[in-house]
């Protein structure tokens, strides 16, 4: 491929960099997707001025064709790219065109002849009520400083209890516990309310009477032993530590209790709008995935309960 940085002219170069600005300011794109999608159309440019022989001008993208398009993902597949990043990187070249169209420079029919790539389903791995509860317990029994001990407790019990992002709980502040909802900021800067149960509750009131340092209301609420704001990669080695000594499988992970929480509200009645609000999902589509996890626990259960099972 061509050297991006020499890729375009500076005029392409400098939409570029206003679409960037747009999806932090005005989209609220978590950073990590707007670094994906910058890399992906860095890539897709490098492409073109190979393609074009010469650097990608505004006349060049609008005499862009789908045959240049799947092109640049055929190579990206033949890169060993899977369909999951190719369907980003289509999504991150409508992103950006959909900007330079919004904005009237230019508006092309190119990219509604290419076909989303097929991805593969793969169904969140929950644990069981029996096995979540195990990790819960289980929590204290890993470490020999009380404080520390009910601080993994405590957010490890919001992963399950309370159906949050390991993000998400690092987040909280002593300000967001003022009352028995929660105030939960997720993806794309959306807040959402979710109940705090008795014993996540309790977890939390354990924790706070024995960290050593002065939670101030506004500040992160769990913190190192340092002082500083505590690490996901923490509470990932306490899962690790759980995993081994409860004998779990190695998709039992901090999310995975996340997974449970929606998993285990659906097998007790919870209706899915009800849990999408939980779970602070924007879409519906991507809460109904955990009706095909409790169907395959039923049938699971159901083929080694049954007699001709």
């Amino acid at each position: 491929m061509t050297d991006s940085a020499f890729a375009t002219d500076d005029f392409v170069r400098e939409r570029l960099s206003a679409w960037s600005r747009e999806m932090g300011a005005v989209k609220r794109l978590a950073p990590r997707t707007i670094e994906a999608y910058s890399r992906d159309i860095s890539q897709f440019m490098s492409f073109l001025a190979g393609h074009m022989g010469g650097p990608v001008t505004l006349k060049s993208l609008r005499e862009l064709r789908g045959a240049d398009i799947r092109a640049f993902m055929a190579q990206r597949r033949s890169e060993s790219l899977g369909s999951r990043s190719l369907a980003r990187v289509l999504s991150a070249m409508k992103s950006f065109f959909g900007f330079l169209e919004r904005e009237g420079t230019l508006s092309t029919e190119a990219l509604n002849v290419i076909r989303t790539p097929k991805i593969p389903r793969s169904l969140p791995k929950a644990l069981t009520v029996l096995e979540a509860r195990q990790t819960i317990a289980t929590t204290q029994e890993m470490e020999e400083r009380p404080w520390v001990a009910a601080r993994d407790m405590a957010v490890i019990s919001l992963c399950y209890g309370a159906g949050l992002r390991i993000s998400e709980a690092l987040a909280l502040t002593r300000s967001d516990l003022e009352t028995d909802i929660l105030r939960v900021t997720g993806k794309g800067g959306r807040t959402r309310m979710v109940p705090l149960i008795a014993p996540v509750r309790a977890a939390i009131e354990t924790y706070l009477g024995l960290a050593p340092f002065k939670l101030w209301p506004e500040e992160p609420l769990f913190r190192g032993v340092r002082g500083g704001v505590l690490s996901p990669r923490l509470i990932q080695l306490r899962m690790a530590q759980l995993r081994s000594a409860l004998g779990l499988p190695p998709s039992a992970t901090p999310h995975a209790l996340r997974h449970s929480f929606a998993t285990h509200l659906l097998g007790q009645g919870g209706d899915l709008r009800s849990i999408q609000e939980l779970l602070g999902h924007a879409s519906l589509s991507t809460t109904q995935i955990y009706t095909a996890v409790d169907t395959e626990r039923l049938l699971d259960s159901y083929a080694k309960a049954h007699p001709r099972g």
